[in-house]
């Protein structure tokens, strides 16, 4: 069995990778470690301490594998991502974070790289919430739902990841308008459960593809 370290923003994507995603990926001899990182008190850590973790599991744990499962939304320039300024200047979003991820892999030692799987959420975490309107719906009581705004929200994105990253309008708080009491750990994964990994994989592109790449480990 195949063993990959999964370095996740915070608790809410780690419950995701120890519940969900761990039971759908287990037939395929795959073991995830979900695990935080280190330096931080919130959100996302710098880049050089996120890469000091990536390759320090790399070098204790020969035969493992690391992936990161980090929500773009939440990275600013300070961060100091590689290549972070040149990548900004690509306007589709998909192409944006794949130079942001091919050269996040290119940044770790060249004897590790090859172990090592990154992934940036397109926006955020949430947005695999609305995979499916009906699990929505079909979870929570119809008074705690703002019905007419979660049929704006799947009437104007059919792809979640389109949903944008605008500090009004980006999926979490979207949820907020959407979900009376929305907490994003209990809701977002309850949900994201139900509607399951499949449906999620046929509306999320990027996300697909790096399971995909997990898959062929």
């Amino acid at each position: 069995m195949k063993r990959i370290i999964v370095i996740c923003e915070g608790q809410t994507e780690k419950e995701f990778v120890k519940k969900t995603l761990q039971d759908y990926l287990k037939g395929k001899s795959l073991y995830l470690e979900p695990v935080l990182p280190k330096k931080t008190k919130g959100g996302i850590a710098p880049w050089k301490d996120i890469k000091e973790q990536i390759e320090k599991h790399l070098k204790q744990e020969k035969e493992a594998f690391v992936t990161t499962l980090l929500d773009y939304y939440g990275i600013y320039q300070f961060h100091q991502f590689p290549f972070w300024q040149q990548a900004h200047q690509i306007q589709n979003k998909n192409q944006r974070l794949d130079l942001l991820e091919k050269e996040m892999k290119n940044d770790i030692d060249i004897n590790l790289r090859d172990r090592f799987i990154p992934f940036l959420l397109l926006h955020e975490f949430e947005a695999l919430v609305f995979s499916d309107k009906n699990c929505i719906l079909n979870q929570l009581p119809p008074n705690d739902i703002n019905i007419p705004e979660l049929d704006r929200v799947f009437d104007n994105f059919s792809n979640p990841e389109d949903i944008n990253s605008g500090k009004q309008t980006s999926p979490s708080h979207r949820l907020l308008k959407i979900i009376k009491g929305y907490d994003k750990v209990i809701y977002g994964n309850i949900i994201i459960e139900k509607i399951g990994i499949d449906r999620i994989r046929n509306k999320v592109h990027r996300f697909n593809n790096w399971l995909n790449i997990l898959e062929k480990i």
